[in-house]
């Protein structure tokens, strides 16, 4: 019986600590896994994928899943300036990107110019299947200063 019991407080501490170092949701996580490979020349179509997994170092990484955008053949991701993934990049910081099985060393480098048209790209693909979400994004005249638009590089 002891044994049993050991086990099962075994279990749930295991489960514990995955629910709470593994991104779920909205809640980031301290990993990304996936098969790191070189960033490709051109990436794939992403038109079709929603999520990907940023892992943004520190002293304590953090791992989010966010959408992502890819507009004139680069990937972006947006998120809201006062967001920690989002102060963690500051003005721009390497960073690895899961998609799909595969994990990228990237570097996000923010759009301080130019990020029209990335972010009506991004509302434009989200919109059909999220209108509850991006319908509370900010219009393109109001995003200055509320939004963070980073592109994700190739080393």
């Amino acid at each position: 019986m002891k044994i049993a019991k050991y086990s099962l407080i075994a279990v749930l501490l295991i489960a514990a600590i995955l629910v709470i170092v593994a991104p779920v949701g909205p809640m980031p996580g301290f990993f990304i896994g996936g098969k790191e490979v070189p960033a490709p020349a051109q990436w794939m179509d992403t038109a079709n994928t929603d999520e990907i997994k940023l892992r943004i170092p520190g002293s304590l990484p953090r791992v989010v899943i966010i959408w992502v955008i890819q507009h004139d053949g680069e990937l972006h991701v947006v998120g809201a300036p006062d967001s920690g993934w989002v102060k963690m990049i500051g003005q721009g910081s390497p960073v690895e990107m899961r998609l799909g099985e595969n994990t990228y060393t990237l570097y996000a480098t923010p759009l301080t110019e130019g990020w029209e048209p990335v972010l009506t790209a991004y509302v434009d693909k989200y919109r059909p299947n999220y209108p509850e979400i991006v319908d509370g994004f900010p219009s393109i005249d109001e995003a200055q200063g509320s939004i963070a638009v980073f592109r994700l590089d190739r080393p």
